[in-house]
């Protein structure tokens, strides 16, 4: 596995977030524009359970590389 190309997912239960590393131009538009949830000092850095799904939506899509993309968890 190339450490400098990963896919993680991270949830809040309601929307996951996936991040592809490679495609991270660190622009950090996801750390300005929701802080609460994007923490890259920290381990995880992504925890979507500290913001809305809103919030969370919003941010993603401001993400310019396409790093960032999320879905919606479906409803059992």
């Amino acid at each position: 596995m190339n450490p400098n190309n990963l896919t993680k997912e991270y949830t809040n239960g309601e929307v996951t977030i996936v991040w592809q590393s490679g495609k991270c131009i660190h622009s950090a538009n996801c750390v300005k524009n929701n802080p609460d949830v994007f923490r890259p000092k920290e381990k995880p850095w992504i925890t979507p359970e500290q913001s809305t799904t809103e919030k969370i939506i919003s941010t993603v899509n401001k993400c310019p590389s396409g790093a960032l993309t999320f879905y919606m968890n479906s409803k059992n």
